[in-house]
């Protein structure tokens, strides 16, 4: 009797084990979105972005993530955004690497040369020679102080290689605008003058893509 009780209950605990061991183990359900409160950190190609009071005529700026382009340059990363607005193109820029998130906008028409900053190759070579932050230029009437210069990679979405460049940044003293001088090899000069906005300020519709 004892014998066929022991039997029994060992049975018992194999049949458990063995229903342990072929038990499909839990998938955790992903993350719900909470797609009533994206952030700019948020956004991705497809997206609807609308900046509040940077638009012509201070109305907002209303635009579709086209493509995106990721950045890295030492440390620091962040992404841009590309897509129309009105007659151009608009780029919002995001930057996460710090303790805080930094979004700026490149709205601005024009096609700045390194020229127009007053600014050559030589001195753009001595800055980045010196890396020190006490430089600057003034350029439409305000002043602009260097922050780094180093060799970054730019990833587009629809290419298929990185892309390297050397990189200066120059920021708006007293003020949140950004200015950015990128150099390819065998390329000419790029200037992009980007306006600092409020994270605040940006909102985010997820779109189908």
């Amino acid at each position: 009797m004892i014998t066929i009780t022991v039997v029994a209950i060992l049975g018992v605990l194999l049949a458990k084990v063995l229903m342990e061991l072929f038990r499909k183990p839990k998938v955790p359900a992903a993350p719900v979105e909470d797609l009533a409160n994206l952030k700019a950190s948020d956004a991705r190609i497809g997206d609807a972005i609308s900046v509040s009071g940077v638009g012509d005529d201070m109305t907002d700026l209303d635009f579709t993530a086209e493509s995106c382009t990721w950045i890295e340059t030492g440390p620091r990363r962040w992404f841009e955004l590309t897509g129309p607005y009105k007659l151009r193109r608009v780029t919002l820029r995001v930057d996460a690497s710090g303790d805080d998130l930094e979004i700026a906008m490149h709205l601005d028409p024009r096609k700045i040369t390194i020229e127009d900053l007053g600014l050559s190759e030589d001195d753009l070579g001595q800055m980045d020679e010196r890396q020190n932050t006490g430089d600057s230029f003034e350029f439409d009437g305000k002043v602009w102080m260097y922050k780094l210069s180093r060799e970054a990679h730019a990833t587009r979405n629809n290419l298929p290689q990185p892309r390297g460049f050397y990189y200066w940044e120059f920021r708006e003293e007293n003020g949140s605008g950004l200015l950015a001088v990128r150099k390819e090899q065998d390329e000419p000069f790029t200037v992009t003058l980007y306006q600092g906005i409020a994270p605040g300020d940006v909102t985010v519709y997820r779109g189908r893509g």
